[in-house]
Order: structure tokens, then C-alpha cells, then sequence
């Protein structure tokens, strides 16, 4: 990344993803997937209780933007509180308890879009659509045939879209810059 060190990481909880930035954020859609699944397959009720509490985490980023500071602590507060009860429930359902390690794993990574609210969203769904153009680019052309092309596509693309990102940065100019140096 180029010596880059964002405040905020946002990833699906991939090992490798972690340590990148100051903070790190779970990708909520991610889980909902999981929780989904494991809500249609299991009589447990426990994937039903996440899906509950994250559609309370969604709601609550959906409106993040109109909360006041003391409201917003208050409802990350409860959500805190009912996911900690959530986690203490005993199941004796495999994929329950999968869903319990992996929310007990990212536990400290799942608010952080209220606690950076502005900086990142509940969902990575922004840096996916980034994404798939390049991907659509791969498929249609079978991949590239040299290393190089594919680097500075993917060069190219990262400079574009993280220029994208900062409201008084010029994408033109950061591209000139990237080349220069």
C-alpha cells in the first residue's frame, strides 16, 4: 500500500486483512450471509437472534447520519449489551456455534461504523462495486497474459478509486503524482 495507512480497515474478517489500519471493521454484509444460511438450515434459534441484531446494526447505520452523539452511544450501547446475550446462549447446533466463534472473533470489529461514523459503512458493498469492473474485465478477456498488465491495471484502478474516495483530491492530479514518483 505504499507506506498508505488508513484510519479504517473495512474486510470480511480474513486474517490477512487484519492489522492494516488504526481500526478494523467486520463486514456486516458478510455475516448476514452466514447468519441467513444458517437461519434456513437450522431449527436453532440462535442464527434467528443475529439475524435480529444485525438488522438492528443496519438500521442503525441506516440513520447514523441523523443521531445525536449521546443517542447514537445509547443505541451502540444495547446493541453491545444483546449481542453479548446472544453469544452467551447455549446451542447445540453445529452451525450455531460456528456463527458464535465467528461473531465472538470479530466482536470488537462489528460497531466500529458507528464509532468512525462517516469514515466507513456497515458494508463493504462500495469497495466490491470498485471492484467489479476489474473482475468483469478478467473474465471477458480470460485473464491477462503478461504479470505486468494485470499490475497496472489493478495500479491504475487503486490510484483512481482511492483518489475517488477523498472529497478535495483530484483524481487527474494523483494518477500525475503516482507516475512521477
Amino acid at each position: 500500500m505504499g507506506g498508505h495507512r488508513p484510519e479504517v480497515w473495512c474486510s470480511d474478517h480474513y486474517s490477512a486483512q487484519q492489522g492494516h489500519a488504526d481500526a478494523h471493521h467486520t463486514c456486516l454484509a458478510h455475516l448476514a450471509r452466514d447468519v441467513a444460511y444458517a437461519d434456513e438450515a437450522s431449527a436453532d434459534i440462535l442464527p434467528s437472534r443475529l439475524k435480529l441484531w444485525l438488522h438492528r446494526a443496519f438500521a442503525l447505520a441506516d440513520g447514523i447520519g441523523t443521531l445525536a452523539a449521546s443517542t447514537l452511544a445509547r443505541k451502540c450501547r444495547a446493541l453491545e449489551r444483546s449481542l453479548d446475550a446472544v453469544l452467551a446462549t447455549p446451542t447445540s447446533c453445529d452451525l450455531a456455534r460456528a456463527l458464535q466463534r465467528k461473531f465472538r472473533r470479530a466482536r470488537d470489529q462489528l460497531l466500529t461504523f458507528a464509532y468512525w461514523s462517516g469514515l466507513v459503512e456497515a458494508t463493504n458493498n462500495a469497495c466490491e462495486r470498485a471492484l467489479r469492473p476489474a473482475v468483469i474485465q478478467r473474465n471477458t478477456t480470460n485473464g491477462y497474459r503478461a504479470m505486468w498488465a494485470a499490475e497496472g491495471e489493478a495500479d491504475i484502478r487503486t490510484v483512481v478509486d482511492t483518489a475517488r474516495l477523498g472529497p478535495e483530491t483530484n483524481a487527474f492530479k494523483t494518477i500525475l503524482q503516482t507516475v512521477s514518483a
